[in-house]
C-alpha cells in the first residue's frame, strides 16, 4: 500500500478547480418500456488532468475530434448503475461523459478518479 497522501495537494484551492457541473440523470422505465431521465444539475470541485487530450482521429469515412480529461475528486460521480445513467461532467464550457470511476482512496480517503470522454464527437 502507497505511503502518499496526496489528500492536501487535491484539496488546496491553488490547485482544484470549483467550476465544474455534474449533470446525473435519474432513468426511468414506463409500461411501454420507454426510458426517461430526470436531471438534477450540481457544482463540485475536484483537480482535473488531461488523459488523452484531444486527438483528431483520422478514419475511412472522415475524421472526428476525440478527446478526455481525468477528474480526481471526493464528490461521489458516477459511471452508470441501476436507474441511473452515466454523469455528465461541464467543465470549460465542454461537457463530458464519465466512463470510469476508479477508487482512489489508497492516495487520498474517499477519492476517486474518473476517466471523462469530450461530448459530442466533432467532425474535422
Amino acid at each position: 500500500m502507497p505511503l502518499l497522501d496526496v489528500t492536501d495537494v487535491l484539496n488546496d484551492p491553488m490547485f482544484q478547480d470549483t467550476s465544474l457541473t455534474c449533470t446525473r440523470q435519474a432513468q426511468t422505465i414506463d409500461a411501454n418500456g420507454m426510458a426517461s431521465n430526470a436531471q438534477a444539475v450540481t457544482r463540485f470541485a475536484g483537480v482535473v488532468t488531461n488523459d488523452t487530450g484531444d486527438q483528431l482521429m483520422r478514419r475511412a469515412d472522415g475524421s472526428r475530434i476525440e478527446g478526455s480529461i481525468t477528474i480526481h475528486t471526493r464528490f461521489g460521480l458516477i459511471d452508470g448503475k441501476i436507474g441511473f445513467d452515466a454523469d455528465l461532467v461541464t467543465w470549460q464550457g465542454r461537457q463530458y461523459t464519465v466512463v470510469n470511476v476508479r477508487d482512489w482512496s489508497t492516495y487520498g480517503r474517499g477519492f476517486v478518479a474518473a476517466q471523462c470522454e469530450l461530448i459530442p464527437l466533432s467532425g474535422g
